[in-house]
């Protein structure tokens, strides 16, 4: 608004003086930008991929193409898991990924995606920006040079594809389970055994018998991956992620480098990038559902004892993490707390408001 302001002004100023404006003055003196965006995924994951061409896109418009940057997917620039790293070194200038796939490197860093029994999307996006998760975890990521914006909300996730049936806790011994970041911890303490598999090469992992289970993300990406003909129990809730936070990792040095009126642009790039995806999973997820149980997905919940373990199992290890790093339990007591204010709310609101149009029905037809 203010640059279109400013252009109007100059454009009247000229008209009256007798001269033509040449160019815009933004045009004149913005520096031209080139920047390479590392991401932890593939062609084939097109709505989270999606999420980084949204920010590239944003900002080229909003920049008259000053400021462009260049997207590689995953393994391209750098390995999915290596975006942090890629970023840090800066052979990125900036990566898009889910701090999720750092848990090895920091367990606290899962924070900035998704923990076991956590926030959903609306939490999350509050506390960060409302609330200390964003703060917290720029404390975190500023060891590694790095300055991290919310970039992308997948939603509540289904709880994966499982060839058996889950009737007990005692049914994850010895299942070879795709799963990533601190999920895959809960469920090794489970008796399970993760193990690492591209999405991609899912279907095949599965129907060879390589996995017994692949968690994912839900019905809008899954659908592609057609792991309902090898493994057609389709589980839920994942209580693993309530939402998926995405981030866009910059660079400090590199974001230091921009205009302050670059910096902004990149920061609101995001948090529409964000709007975007979430936008496309809540409107995507009920069809494809729908078309996967046409094709034969079983639904099935899994049962409350089930999951009264996975909290336990969660719970636990919360407790062991946060006794050997203080930055780890500062941040679980601050997502925590968060969460414990926020449940009653949304019971109070947006679950008796939700629960209020499934008891009544659908809308009675007008004709």
């Amino acid at each position: 608004m203010q640059r279109r302001a400013f252009l109007k002004q100059t454009a009247l100023g000229a008209a009256a003086g007798g001269a033509a404006l040449a160019a815009p003055v933004v045009a004149q003196t913005a520096p031209s930008i080139s920047w390479r965006l590392a991401s932890s995924f593939p062609y084939e994951s097109p709505t989270l991929f999606a999420g980084a061409e949204d920010v590239a896109r944003y900002l080229s418009d909003v920049t008259d193409g000053r400021f462009q940057i260049e997207i590689f997917p995953a393994g391209d620039l750098a390995p999915a898991g290596q975006v942090l790293q890629a970023v840090r070194d800066r052979v990125a200038d900036c990566g898009h990924t889910a701090s999720t796939r750092y848990f090895d490197i920091d367990p606290a860093l899962c924070f900035d995606g998704a923990v076991p029994f956590g926030l959903n999307t609306r939490q999350m996006h509050a506390w960060m920006i409302q609330g200390n998760g964003l703060a917290l975890t720029r404390v975190l990521f500023d060891k590694h040079n790095i300055l991290n914006f919310p970039c992308g909300y997948t939603g509540a996730q289904m709880g994966g594809w499982f060839r058996p049936e889950i009737k007990t806790a005692d049914d994850f011994r010895g299942l070879k389970v795709k799963a990533g970041g601190f999920a895959r911890q809960v469920l090794a303490r489970l008796g399970a055994t993760p193990v690492d598999v591209d999405a991609p090469d899912a279907y095949t992992a599965l129907e060879q018998g390589e996995v017994d289970a692949v968690a994912w993300i839900g019905p809008y990406d899954d659908e592609g991956l057609a792991l309902y003909k090898v493994a057609r129990n389709y589980y839920f809730p994942g209580w693993w992620a309530g939402t998926l936070q995405l981030s866009l990792y910059v660079n400090q040095d590199a974001y230091d480098e921009l205009p302050k009126s670059y910096q902004s642009a990149l920061e609101l790039a995001c948090r529409m990038a964000s709007g975007n995806m979430l936008a496309k999973y809540d409107a995507g997820n009920p069809d494809a559902l729908h078309r996967l149980v046409s094709r034969g997905a079983q639904l099935k919940a899994f049962p409350r004892p089930v999951l009264q373990a996975c909290r336990d199992a969660s719970l636990q290890l919360y407790d062991e993490l946060g006794a050997k790093d203080p930055m780890f339990k500062k941040l679980y007591e601050s997502m925590k707390s968060f969460r414990d204010k926020q449940a009653p709310w949304f019971r109070l609101a947006e679950t008796s408001f939700d629960n209020l149009g499934l008891s009544l029905g659908p809308d009675a037809s007008s004709g």
